[in-house]
């Protein structure tokens, strides 16, 4: 294992053990006692997750928090639920995984040249955790990022990742223009001179974007194959 892999190891371990957030440790737990009808005979994960990928991935996708009976139930960000459908499919395509699926944690799927993540690592009610649930989370994503130096493009799923990778960005001591930038789907903040980090906004690929064709397969797809671009890794 390599020395940045095994910090992330070491980071994994750290998180998966956090119980900062009374609310969240309760609800993660209720959830994963009482379950989904339709996961019943498994066993829920009821932890929190932590990010998944290539330790030497020049872009990080960032998402808002695990699902109650998605991460939440598998163990892995983005794993399980329809969301997760959409991004590993668009990754796919564009040549940021091996396999179009991602349904459990050891179903082989493997990330090329990216890594994902989310900016709070509990699933939280209703999908909205508090503000002092979301301070708490926000030191693992930095370390993440100082971990993962040669991350250069944060595509940010939705505007309350958007806002993290902003505050982010601000804490490594990059400069973020005033007014902040907006938050939008295809939204573009260009790293500054000798900064390394470009943020690339996309619509949460959440079944209220996806079932309602506010979010499209060509959309989704346009936004990795930009990160891509930006990144500095070609056409897949």
């Amino acid at each position: 294992m390599s020395e940045r892999a095994a910090a992330l190891a070491a980071l994994d371990a750290e998180v998966v053990a956090c119980r900062s957030c009374p609310r969240l440790v309760d609800w993660r737990e209720r959830v994963a006692a009482e379950k989904r009808a339709a996961f019943a005979d498994q066993r829920y994960w009821g932890r929190p997750i932590t990010g998944f990928g290539d330790p030497a991935a020049p872009i990080l996708v960032l998402g808002l928090a695990p699902a109650a009976h998605g991460g939440n139930r598998t163990g892995r960000v983005f794993t399980g639920d329809r969301s997760g459908d959409w991004l590993f499919a668009s990754m796919w395509r564009c040549g940021l995984a091996n396999q179009p699926t991602s349904v459990a944690r050891d179903d082989g799927l493997e990330l090329r040249g990216a890594y994902v993540t989310a900016a709070v690592r509990c699933a939280p009610p209703a999908n909205k955790p508090l503000p002092a649930e979301r301070d708490n989370c926000f030191p693992y994503l930095l370390r993440e990022l100082e971990l993962l130096r040669d991350v250069r493009v944060v595509v940010c799923l939705g505007g309350f990742a958007w806002a993290a990778a902003l505050r982010a960005r601000a804490a490594l001591g990059e400069p973020v223009p005033r007014p902040r930038p907006r938050f939008g789907h295809g939204a573009e903040l260009p790293a500054a001179p000798r900064a390394r980090l470009s943020l690339l906004g996309c619509y949460h690929p959440s079944q209220q974007n996806t079932f309602t064709g506010r979010l499209t397969e060509p959309m989704i797809d346009g936004v990795f194959l930009r990160a891509r671009e930006l990144a500095g890794l070609g056409a897949p």
